[in-house]
């Protein structure tokens, strides 16, 4: 298992980690098998979204506020409104990602990147990377 530190200096939004797991996932020396991205926070997730145009992550960030908004009369009430937002938001999206490895590369469409997703930050966060060969 490969565990990654990065600190997001954002409150709320997409950090790329396609890079980081393209370069574990080539030094594993995998040719075949599954690639687990997973994050053990509650305020944050892993998804995948396009690539392509760096406005679209505008558009899943400003939709995911006004679904889940930051509001003062949330039942969670022992921390502040943004952390129980985020709470809602990271189950929404989801703690992990599994990906296929196959000719010792992942398997992803030709716009899509990996992303871990801030809700409640700026902070310094952890996220893992288990890599199975089959």
């Amino acid at each position: 298992m490969i565990k990654h530190t990065i600190h997001t200096d954002i409150q709320h939004g997409l950090l790329d980690i396609t890079g980081l797991v393209e370069k574990d996932v080539e030094q594993a020396n995998v040719n075949s098998g599954i690639c687990c991205v997973y994050c053990p926070h509650t305020t944050a997730a892993i998804t995948v979204y396009s690539g392509v145009d760096p406005l679209g992550l505008l558009d899943i960030n400003d939709t995911l506020k006004i679904l889940v908004p930051t509001r003062a009369d949330f039942h969670h009430l022992c921390d502040p409104p943004s952390d129980a937002a985020g709470h809602i938001k990271s189950s929404l999206i989801g703690p992990s990602m599994t990906f296929i490895i196959e000719d010792g590369k992942l398997v992803l469409g030709s716009s899509q990147n990996i992303y871990f997703f801030e809700f409640d930050g700026p902070r310094d966060r952890q996220f893992y990377i288990q890599i199975t060969g089959v």
